[in-house]
This record gives structure tokens, C-alpha cells and sequence, in this order.
């Protein structure tokens, strides 16, 4: 594998010295995204939030700011992501406010019925079977509960379909695919919006 295919393949799950490189670009690097993504949510007042795939911890930060009366739960796949969101949340966890731990989508370690708001910025793209994955977090959202999804790629821009061929496992899906994985998975709502000059989506489905 050459050294561009073994960053890049970072992005997936960061390890080692190249997932410290990708890390450490990742919360400055996805930062306008995840504002304009942050946006689009209705007025809420959650008690308890999720951020999923959390990467460096960036956004996990941004909702408990936003969310002052929130507790908010990050989880990463990678151990090295749950080391560098817990360096960065490290105020809030003392504070007794965030707690940063590592799971699967696929099978979340998370309390049933629980969370008021659960994000996933730039990371749908490499969980295992969207519909299945969906069905976890529709089970860890309380009734009324939303989920939001924010990315980068509509699913049929060319600089990320390219690296859907380096980055193996990687996926980019249009609106629609997302909008019927989350119906199927149960929820009763789904809204998308797409950035008036760049390929950038927001979905916030309702449980």
C-alpha cells in the first residue's frame, strides 16, 4: 500500500504515527462543516447527546457548549480518537459533563431509550450496513428524539467518489440512500439540506 493509500485509509480508524497526522488535522479541517451542520438543528434543549464516531473531539466540544444543561457521550472506534477526544475534553469530563468511550455503530454501547440528540459528522461513510447502524441509534434515542448527519460528499461529487477508490471500506451515499436507511430503521421524519455551492449535506431525522 503506498504511503497516499495508507494516510488517507487513516480516516477510517486512526492509528499509529499517520492516525496521530490525521487526527490532529481533523478538528480544524472539519470545523466550517460541522458549524454550518450545527445550524440546521431545531431548538432543543437536550439533556443527554451523543457524538458518534467522534474523531479528535471537536464537535463532542461544540455540543456541550451549545447544550450548557447537556451531558454528551463521544465514541470513536479508535482507540486513538478516544485518546485525543478525551485530551481535548478533558475540562468537561472532570466536570462530570462528557465521558468519551470506544464502540461500535454497530453495536452501541449505549443506554436504550435515553439520548435526546445524537450527531455523526463526516463518519457514515465507513459504518457497516447504514440501515443496521441507524437501528442502533434509533434504539438509544428517546421518543421525539434527533439524530443528525453531517458530510462532506453528496454521494456523487468527484473528489470523493476518488477516494471511495483509495479508501477501502469508504462509501459515499446521496441523500435519498441515507433518507430510506433512516426510514427503515424507523424513524418518522427525515429532512435533508444540501450547501448552495459545495457538496456538503445535513440529515436530521426524528425518532
Amino acid at each position: 500500500m503506498g504511503l497516499t493509500k495508507k494516510f488517507f485509509s487513516q480516516t477510517r480508524k486512526p492509528e499509529g504515527t499517520l492516525g496521530k497526522m490525521m487526527l490532529k488535522g481533523m478538528n480544524s479541517g472539519h470545523a466550517k462543516l460541522a458549524d454550518w451542520g450545527f445550524e440546521h438543528l431545531p431548538k432543543l434543549s437536550p439533556k443527554k447527546a451523543a457524538d458518534l464516531g467522534c474523531g479528535a473531539g471537536r464537535n463532542a466540544g461544540e455540543l456541550l457548549k451549545k447544550y450548557p444543561q447537556a451531558n454528551v457521550t463521544a465514541m470513536d472506534y479508535s482507540a486513538l480518537s478516544v485518546q485525543k477526544a478525551k485530551e481535548y475534553n478533558q475540562a468537561m469530563i472532570d466536570a462530570g459533563r462528557c465521558r468519551v468511550i470506544q464502540g461500535d455503530v454497530s453495536k452501541l454501547p449505549l443506554e436504550a431509550d435515553s439520548f435526546d440528540l445524537v450527531t455523526a459528522f463526516e463518519t457514515v461513510y465507513f459504518w457497516p450496513g447504514l440501515e443496521k447502524c441507524f437501528s442502533q441509534v434509533a434504539n438509544i434515542l428517546k421518543d421525539d428524539g434527533y439524530f443528525m448527519i453531517c458530510n462532506e460528499s453528496d454521494g456523487t461529487d468527484q473528489t470523493s467518489k476518488k477516494f471511495e477508490s483509495i479508501i477501502d471500506g469508504m462509501r459515499c451515499y446521496t441523500p435519498a440512500e441515507i433518507t430510506a436507511a433512516l426510514k427503515a430503521a424507523g424513524f418518522t421524519s427525515v429532512k435533508s439540506d444540501h450547501h448552495p455551492s459545495k457538496p456538503w449535506i445535513t440529515v436530521i431525522a426524528k425518532k
